[in-house]
């Protein structure tokens, strides 16, 4: 039995000794890895990666910057519920322990010792906090001991509610979804307070692994995680069985849910992203700034529907250019895989692609990508002459056949008239155009339209596409003739005149739009007509230099203009902005503004 003593004795000796080493270890680490440990102290006054958001001038969402989403919330602001859930997921004894779990080391400990393999983190939330705002995320014994520190550390500066208000924003649970707020507008497309128990759960159920818990890349998976999540809830009386019972009873209703514009102007929006980059570089994406605009929602909807409309109007005079693609359909083709083909055709304006089913003597029957069975009636088809050329189209189609095939890829349209609604073949239009509209008192824009859609086109015909005005610029050569001395009642002689400019290849000889001449004309009765051989002679008598002087005060460059009498017919190259700008002048009595359209920019902290 004595030899039984010594091994007792010489097992304790080691027990002891090991601890001794062990606790000799830890000291040492803690004297060495302290000093070295970040300041907690900036955590309370801690800067998330904040998207750009651009608002139109009544507060409606008009784009999002940035690659993170994030909708940071205070603590307040944080459904029970929703603090229940997460605790329950990931760390059920925050409000007791010191920052460790030691019981949850301990179990990480004895997996580890049982199948050699670190299975378990032991993490708590404040452990992660430390680790996701200080630490990288390799699993090294190194990193784990600097985490612990952290986490003590974290809970001498900072309130349990703190840690956990900055666990909750900062977490990142999937689909560039930073934070519950982001998380619930990202898979629910709601507010964290209108969230259901089984939702909530869900996205409890990410932090541990966004990836592989995900409810739209595996939904089976993310179906398992939530329920564990519930089943861990009502374990800890958070919830009751009946409440765990119809969570688990709920489907996976996630689905991916982008920034919703309110209203659609995304070429202001590329104006305000562009200019805020250029003042704060890659920060306008994520320190949070908000960018209210000048645009007017219902103005803004309604040039869209105004620039549209316009473009396919012309387009449909000029006839029909044919499908967009020819597919093979056969006559098994199955309704998923057309619906596939049709969710590859990009949605430009309200041009919805479709794909023609069956075609008729004046009908067609086609499929949208949701799925609709629309019929087609002659009067949405009958417009469809063939297109031969800008000047031209062939004879008007005679039945449906003559213009569309089965298997056809095509856009229509839904169009209203006084009986109601039809649709009708549509395609999409091969002019662009543009619109600007400006508040003449105070040069703010109200509304900004590039292009047909910006998808289509990114290129900004408003602010970088330079045209001829035309006679719309006669109304700066006659407001330098008033200048000059001239008034409305001057006679101006309407008659043929040749003009041998040097700056010109050969004779200039002008006419009128109706190619008669009207003799003494008064310059007030010359403007309104348009006449354009008495702006001419209004140009030469005043002086070109003196119409460039007085150009200039409307905001346009003088070298930039013709510096011959083509400038009377608006030969120069200017842009609708310039434009818009310069008739602002004349709308407010004469006083020049400069059109803008950002009110205020407010940082994360709303200042």
């Amino acid at each position: 039995m004595k030899w039984i003593n010594k091994l007792l004795k010489l097992l304790l000796w080691g027990v002891l000794i090991g601890l001794l080493v062990g606790l000799a270890g830890v000291a040492l680490a803690y004297f060495y890895l302290t000093p070295q440990l970040p300041d907690t102290e900036n955590l309370k006054n801690v800067q998330f990666q904040v998207p750009l958001r651009v608002y139109s001038a009544d507060e409606k969402l008009i784009a999002e910057f940035g690659e993170k989403r994030r909708i940071p919330l205070r603590y307040d602001q944080v459904p029970e519920r929703m603090i229940q859930a997460f605790l329950a997921a990931e760390d059920d004894r925050f409000f007791i322990h010191p920052g460790v779990d030691y019981q949850g080391i301990l179990r990480a400990a004895v997996q580890l010792a049982m199948t050699g393999e670190r299975r378990q983190g032991g993490s708590t939330i404040t452990m992660q906090v430390a680790r996701n705002f200080y630490l990288s995320s390799e699993k090294t014994f190194t990193r784990k001991i600097n985490e612990i520190l952290l986490a003590l550390k974290i809970e001498k500066d900072l309130s349990k509610e703190e840690i956990l208000e900055l666990y909750l924003n900062k977490i990142y649970l999937g689909h560039r979804a930073y934070g519950v707020g982001a998380a619930a507008q990202v898979y629910y497309g709601k507010n964290v307070d209108e969230l259901d128990l089984a939702q909530i759960a869900m996205i409890a159920g990410l932090p541990k692994a966004p990836s592989r818990y995900n409810p739209i890349t595996d939904p089976e998976r993310a179906l398992t995680r939530r329920n564990y999540v519930l089943g861990r809830m009502a374990s800890l009386n958070y919830i009751t069985p009946q409440q765990q019972l119809e969570g688990e009873a709920q489907p996976v209703s996630a689905s991916i849910h982008s920034a919703q514009s309110e209203v659609e102007a995304p070429y202001i929006a590329e104006m305000v992203r562009a200019e805020l980059f250029e003042k704060y570089d890659a920060n306008a994406y994520t320190d949070g700034y908000t960018v209210y605009t000048t645009l007017d929602s219902r103005l803004q909807t309604a040039a869209n529907r105004a620039v549209r409309l316009a473009l396919q109007e012309y387009d449909m005079r000029h006839g029909y250019r044919g499908v967009e693609q020819q597919l093979d359909l056969p006559a098994d083709a199955i309704e998923e895989t057309l619906i596939r083909r049709l969710k590859d055709a990009p949605v430009y304006g309200d041009l919805l692609p479709a794909i023609v089913l069956e075609v008729g003597d004046k009908s067609v029957n086609v499929l949208t990508a949701d799925s609709q069975r629309i019929t087609i009636e002659w009067e949405g088809l009958s417009w469809a002459a063939p297109y031969k050329s800008e000047n031209r189209k062939g004879n008007p189609p005679k039945s449906a056949q003559e213009i569309l095939k089965p298997g056809a890829l095509i856009r229509i349209l839904g169009q209203q008239k006084k009986e109601g609604s039809f649709w009708r073949l549509a395609q999409i239009p091969q002019a662009a155009g543009a619109l600007v509209s400006i508040r003449p008192d105070d040069g703010a824009i109200s509304a900004l339209v590039g292009g047909y859609d910006f998808f289509l086109s990114k290129f900004n015909r408003v602010t970088q596409a330079k045209r001829q005005p035309g006679s719309g610029f006669k109304a700066i050569i006659y407001s330098a003739a008033l200048d000059a001395g001239y008034t409305p009642a001057s006679l101006i002689n309407d008659a043929p005149v040749v003009f041998n400019d040097p700056s010109l290849e050969s004779a200039w000889r002008p006419e009128n739009y109706s190619g008669k001449f009207f003799g003494p004309t008064r310059l007030r009765y010359a403007l309104t007509k348009s006449r354009n051989l008495v702006s001419i002679r209004l140009l030469r008598d005043m002086g070109i230099q003196h119409a460039l002087a007085h150009a200039a005060r409307f905001g346009f460059d003088p070298d930039e203009l013709p510096h011959n009498l083509s400038l009377a017919l608006g030969s120069a190259a200017v842009t609708p902005l310039q434009m818009s700008s310069a008739y602002a002048i004349l709308a407010n009595g004469g006083y020049r503004v400069e059109p803008y359209y950002i009110t205020r920019i407010l940082d994360h902290q709303n200042q």
